[in-house]
């Protein structure tokens, strides 16, 4: 869907009361959301393993320093 659709979604879906701090928050979010499903229908992302892998790999050069 196009985004001032899902724009329009999240606001309508906001309580009355909701600052702009939160609208901000909720927009961050969908932006994030946005992206990711981007990146996974480019291809762009990671099998539960591989990172799991990564983060292995990580921990062990941590524990080197």
């Amino acid at each position: 869907s196009s985004a001032m659709h899902d724009v329009k979604e999240l606001v309508n879906h906001l309580p009355d009361d909701a600052s702009i701090e939160d609208v901000q928050y909720h927009l961050h979010v969908l932006e994030k959301v946005r992206k990711g499903r981007g990146d996974i229908s480019h291809g762009r992302h990671y099998t539960t393993e591989e990172a799991r892998g990564t983060v292995k790999q990580m921990a062990q050069t941590i524990r080197k320093l």
